[in-house]
């Protein structure tokens, strides 16, 4: 109340009010902002036992490395509701995150309003599973996709993206352009791609079909968005295919790098 006045008195009310709310939002906290600087495996113990949406809800606000750690590390059917719940969840009230908070027995900051607090959603489910094994990854994917389909194949959609086939060692691009339609999808494709795609994708073509490309490229002229994306993700599919088939390997986050 006394830094208020001196503000009032020094800036006006308007002046001072604008500053007060500034300084209260910026000290607002993340709900289960402990949690995050809290580690994966303490947080197991904490919270293994409790109702997969609790630990849905938990995990949700965690950093994506803590969150894969500790879904990892459950049971395998306990991994798939989880992931579930985490994936349709939507907007969880205050009140709600407060009890958890209670059960917990953790203090957090209140939020800064009584609006809905965001959290979970595929997005978030993506970032996890981007960062367990494969083992775990497949075991919940497959689960998904008898028990809630689409939103398996909206999760399997997003989890490996156009620009990530940087990421793929020489010869897994090779294989996967086998596959590929090279006069149609191809160009296409990289048509917006980054460079760093493109030099990815010419270094594994002979010189005579990265010419063929380029000039399959420069006859497109104008194309649409839409038609680009298929084709990108024509080439996603084609990845996942020869991952799921056990042909090519994709490094997982947290995975350490093959050495052959």
């Amino acid at each position: 109340e006394y830094a208020r006045n001196v503000l009032e008195e020094a800036l006006g009310t308007q002046r001072a009010l604008d500053i007060i709310n500034r300084l209260t939002a910026s000290l607002q906290v993340r709900p289960f902002d402990f949690a995050r600087k809290t580690d994966a495996s303490q947080l197991l113990n904490f919270i293994q036992n409790e109702h997969p949406q609790t630990i849905a809800l938990v995990t949700a606000y965690l950093q994506p490395e803590q969150a894969a750690a500790i879904l990892s590390a459950l049971p395998a059917e306990k991994q798939i509701d989880v992931a579930k719940r985490m994936a349709l969840m939507d907007s969880t009230s205050p009140d709600v995150i407060r009890e958890v908070e209670q059960v917990l027995e953790r203090k957090l900051s209140s939020l800064a309003s009584q609006e809905y607090a965001r959290a979970g959603g595929v997005e978030s489910v993506v970032k996890v599973l981007n960062a367990v094994d494969r083992g775990t990854e497949k075991t919940i994917l497959e689960a998904l996709t008898r028990e809630e389909p689409e939103l398996a194949e909206e999760i399997k959609r997003r989890l490996f993206t156009f620009e990530d086939i940087v990421q793929l060692d020489d010869r897994a691009v090779m294989r996967v352009l086998r596959e590929v339609d090279l006069n149609r999808d191809l160009p296409l494709a990289l048509k917006v791609a980054s460079e760093d795609v493109r030099r990815k994708i010419y270094k594994n073509l002979s010189k005579r079909a990265v010419e063929t490309l380029q000039e399959e490229m420069g006859y497109l002229g104008p194309v649409r968005l839409r038609d680009v994306e298929e084709a990108q993700q024509k080439i996603v599919n084609i990845v996942r295919k020869l991952e799921e088939s056990g042909e090519i390997v994709v490094v997982r986050g947290g995975e350490d790098e093959l050495v052959v």
